[in-house]
């Protein structure tokens, strides 16, 4: 069916019958799909039929969709054009795992972090009317998302408008990892009381038997409608900022969609449709275990149950820089109970699953606000505590402001442990972590550490923890460390800002998982090289600058935006200390594509072929 589907006219032509086979193919196809690609399975799953009735309910792309962080995706990408390329998911030069407005009119908005899309519709629907468009816009949020702040702010500014906006709240009482807080437990109770709407059928089943009455009849219905919301529920926070409710839905059943899609179309003022669905609905597996299968890498379809979640144990011995984060830090907390982990809705992605399991009452998952996270974080400093927070590089952008301000401006000693720093590979544009280097850089008071190995990294933990009473930042890739055999940062205990090996006219300066690209380059060049390893990237050393002012050519590598980046910085510092030689900076512009971690090196110029090829050429010109 799905192979006669080009457009979504092509859904709303499709007879009601045909719906729940065409729901089935699709699940096939996304269980078939993800397990050879990998990429974000239950959540998807369990929109089918949601996604479905969006588009025989409105007309994409005249109608506009944003999908808030776009981990339910799949299903409106195969009900508009794609199809065809869906094999290529998240592969290199093929279709995204994310909204991606450069690949289809039908995504208008770049969606990969959480909480946004209220306030992005909000302003599509304002800019329609404007426009006297009359056109809808459509926000689908999770009830994840809902713990970002942002949400609020979008949803409390549409409770004021008049424009044509839809929110489809998909409540599946998960984000990530299961939903915490005082919003979860809210929308369990609207979920748990039944009263009303069986009062509203009966009544509206009686209303209908009188005929003739019209305009008047349909006045009266919305006052009972209006006294028996009074009688038996009271008023959701959702109408207390301004919007229509209507809800709980059942997200699986077409028929109540329509109808709750349909009324809401035909409201006077923004309206939040409430549909509840099921993480990982019509796949076995990934409904048994939701947060498993998440994100996951490829599986065998039949067999499901794909790898635990990284940490599911302690681990004995680092096996990724998250896994290396996980054993220093749960050493360190168990000689030091001051020591405490604040997560946003991440702790087993970023390694605090075995933590959470040994010290349960010492993690606080805040739910998907990491901002918050970082200004609680402060608030435990406060108290005397050592608060670590562990959260992804793209989504620590999100931080800025409660890392100066809260942070760093009180000099309160937060460990910032950044994970994914650098390229992160098919999840792409909208998540690699090339950016934090840039945003700490402006931040007066802050200690900046990009180790290169688990052992540097392991330094750098107890060095942050134990040894310093200032807000440390450290960052670490996705994945293993090198085997390339490296010099220590740190030595005999102590943590040493850089470190040098070889000698040479020429030298390469660089950090964190370069440091292994380009000690591999230097193994096999037939020239000699200076190699600087940069373990603590702001402050600079003053003496790493020295270490390479007798050198004709000094190259720095970065892993990293260019503009504001650290190569920059080491540039600038270079000329301010009288260097006379040549300087090449190698780093990233741009918002990169959506590829594997090693073509992307390539491409920017960053693996260690391409730090051969651009070093000789250097020399020879």
């Amino acid at each position: 069916m799905l192979r006669e589907i080009f457009t979504p006219a092509d859904v709303r032509a499709l007879p009601e019958e045909a719906l729940p086979e065409l729901a089935a193919e699709i699940r096939s196809v996304l269980v078939q799909t993800v397990s050879r690609t990998g990429g974000h399975l239950a959540s998807n799953l369990g929109v089918v039929e949601l996604t479905i009735a969006l588009h025989r309910a409105f007309e994409s792309p005249a109608d506009t969709f944003v999908f808030d962080v776009s981990h339910q995706i799949y299903t409106h990408k195969l009900l508009t054009g794609r199809f065809s390329g869906f094999e290529t998911l998240r592969q290199s030069g093929g279709v995204s795992g994310f909204a991606n407005p450069a690949e289809s009119v039908h995504d208008p908005f770049y969606c990969g972090h959480s909480s946004t899309s209220v306030s992005a519709a909000l302003g599509i629907a304002e800019g329609k009317k404007l426009q006297g468009d009359q056109h809808y816009t459509v926000a689908v949020l999770g009830d994840g998302s809902l713990t970002g702040g942002l949400a609020y702010e979008g949803l409390e500014n549409a409770g004021e408008s008049n424009a044509k906006l839809i929110v489809v709240l998909n409540d599946n009482e998960m984000s990530i990892s299961p939903n915490v807080g005082g919003l979860s437990r809210y929308l369990s109770k609207i979920r748990s009381q039944p009263e009303y709407r069986v009062a509203k059928r009966r009544i509206e089943g009686f209303l209908r038997l009188i005929p003739g009455l019209g305009k008047p009849l349909a006045s009266l219905a919305r006052a009972i409608k209006r006294f028996i919301k009074r009688t038996f529920v009271a008023s959701t926070l959702f109408e207390d900022l301004g919007l229509t409710y209507i809800g709980p839905v059942d997200g699986h059943d077409f028929e109540a969609l329509e109808d709750a899609l349909e009324s809401a179309k035909i409201a006077a003022r923004p309206t939040l449709v409430h549909v509840r669905t099921v993480k990982g609905k019509g796949y076995a597996f990934a409904e048994a275990a939701p947060t498993a299968y998440h994100g996951v890498a490829p599986f065998d379809p039949d067999l499901g149950e794909p790898e635990p979640p990284p940490n599911a144990a302690k681990p004995t011995a680092p096996t990724s820089f998250s896994n290396a984060f996980a054993l220093s830090l749960c050493r360190l907390a168990e000689e030091n109970p001051q020591i405490v982990t604040v997560t946003a809705a991440m702790s087993a992605g970023t390694g605090l699953t075995c933590f959470e399991k040994q010290f349960p009452d010492r993690i606080f998952d805040v739910g998907i606000a990491e901002a918050h996270a970082v200004t609680f974080a402060a608030g435990l400093c406060k108290q005397g505590l050592r608060p670590v927070v562990a959260v992804y590089s793209t989504f620590f952008q999100r931080t800025f402001d409660s890392v100066l301000h809260d942070v760093a401006l009180q000099g309160l000693p937060v460990v910032l442990c950044i994970d994914r720093a650098g390229f992160v590979g098919e999840d792409g544009v909208t998540h690699h972590g090339l950016f934090d280097t840039a945003m700490c850089n402006g931040i007066p008071g802050l200690e900046v550490w990009s180790p290169a190995t688990y052992a540097d990294l392991d330094a750098c933990l107890q060095y942050a923890l134990t040894q310093t009473e200032k807000p440390v930042v450290i960052r670490y890739p996705r994945g293993r460390e090198s085997g390339v055999k490296m010099e220590q940062c740190s030595i005999y205990g102590a943590l040493l800002p850089y470190c040098v090996s070889g000698t040479g006219e020429s030298a390469i300066v660089t950090y964190g998982r370069l440091c292994g690209e380009a000690g591999e380059a230097i193994q096999s060049a037939s020239a000699a090289y200076k190699l600087v390893a940069l373990n603590r990237i702001r402050p600079i050393s003053a003496d790493a600058i020295k270490a390479v002012l007798d050198c004709k050519r000094v190259f720095f590598f970065e892993e990293g935006t260019k503009h504001g980046g650290i190569g920059e910085t080491f540039g600038s510092l270079l000329t301010q200390a009288g260097y006379k030689g040549k300087y090449f900076l190698q780093s990233v512009e741009g918002f990169p594509r959506h590829a594997p971690i090693p073509e992307l090196l390539a491409e920017y110029g960053l693996d260690t072929e391409r730090i051969q090829t651009i070093t000789m050429e250097a020399a020879d010109a």
